[in-house]
């Protein structure tokens, strides 16, 4: 029995800190806009839906974090990687701004 209250601590604890490191704040969003702007709405429209030319990011999931950082650090299809170019904290506020900025 202790093992196993021991293991859902752990759980809980790895739990609480998985969504602790994933939560944005506003400044994020505000600041994830911005990036965009100036970065990415020229090809993925200035509200991230029916672009022309490029994926539509309404039909992309708001929760696959992993993805979205991947695609963007390293590219995907026609889309060039922006790693060199944006930071690491420049891409997470482009995460918080894609996931929880824009509705």
């Amino acid at each position: 029995m202790m093992k196993l209250q021991t293991g859902l601590g752990v759980v809980t604890l790895l739990a609480s800190s998985l969504a602790a490191a994933q939560a944005v704040t506003p400044e994020q969003i505000k600041a994830g806009g911005e990036i965009y702007a100036r970065n990415c709405a020229t090809c993925h429209g200035n509200r991230m839906k029916n672009p022309e030319w490029a994926i539509d990011l309404a039909t992309i999931p708001k929760d696959d974090r992993q993805r979205f950082i991947q695609s963007v650090t390293n590219g995907r299809g026609n889309m060039p990687p922006w790693g060199d170019v944006l930071k690491p904290p420049e891409i997470e506020a482009l995460w918080a701004y894609f996931s929880q900025g824009e509705k």
